[in-house]
């Protein structure tokens, strides 16, 4: 094999030159440097390979372990998404169980005594108010306030001695759940 010979730096157009005036003796040097650069670079090439194998191995593993991992917290979210669902109105039953327990013993009542009985459907009623609440619904009964579209329903406009634009009577009091309306109040208003 012949050692390289030190050249002063060849330009583009030497080489295309030197190659079109003797090409099977430029490929076959150029042939001797790449064996020569593939026999001595060999074990060099070999241990790169093994840790380019080895790092591609590591990072394989790395893409299946996170692959599955999302799998994992997909399953999982869609299991509380469907849980959340099933059981939202878990906390509002639990508050409306013993409003049934007393009208149930209401029923069961056979005294005749009508106050009696009245006074049961009071209690009952604001035990009824407080489940309500404590699950977040709201009572809307606004009378003397200013008329509100979002939370009220106008059935009609009266002429009266208060300030235009406000309830003078609330005919069936609204509901909300924090900002949401579950039925807005049906009012009249003053003129």
């Amino acid at each position: 094999m012949s050692e390289p010979v030190n050249k002063p730096q060849e330009t583009a157009d030497d080489m295309v030159q030197e190659t079109q005036e003797n090409p099977i003796e430029h490929e076959a040097v150029l042939a001797e440097d790449l064996v020569d650069t593939l026999l001595s670079g060999d074990d060099a090439t070999e241990n790169q390979l093994s840790a380019l194998e080895e790092e591609n191995a590591r990072l394989k593993d790395q893409l299946l372990r996170t692959v599955a991992e999302m799998d994992n917290v997909r399953r999982r979210a869609a299991e509380d998404v469907t849980k959340a669902h099933k059981f939202s109105i878990e906390k509002f039953a639990e508050n409306m169980v013993p409003v049934q327990d007393s009208l149930e013993k209401a029923l069961q009542d056979n005294s005749g005594d009508v106050q009696a009985l009245r006074e049961g459907v009071k209690l009952t009623f604001k035990q009824l108010t407080a489940a309500l609440e404590k699950s977040g619904v709201v009572e809307l009964n606004p009378k003397g306030e200013k008329f509100d579209p979002h939370f009220h329903q106008a059935i009609s406009m009266v002429p009266s001695e208060l300030e235009s634009g406000l309830v003078v009577e609330v005919l069936q009091k609204g509901f909300k759940i924090a900002d949401r309306v579950l039925r807005p109040a049906l009012v009249i208003v003053a003129q």
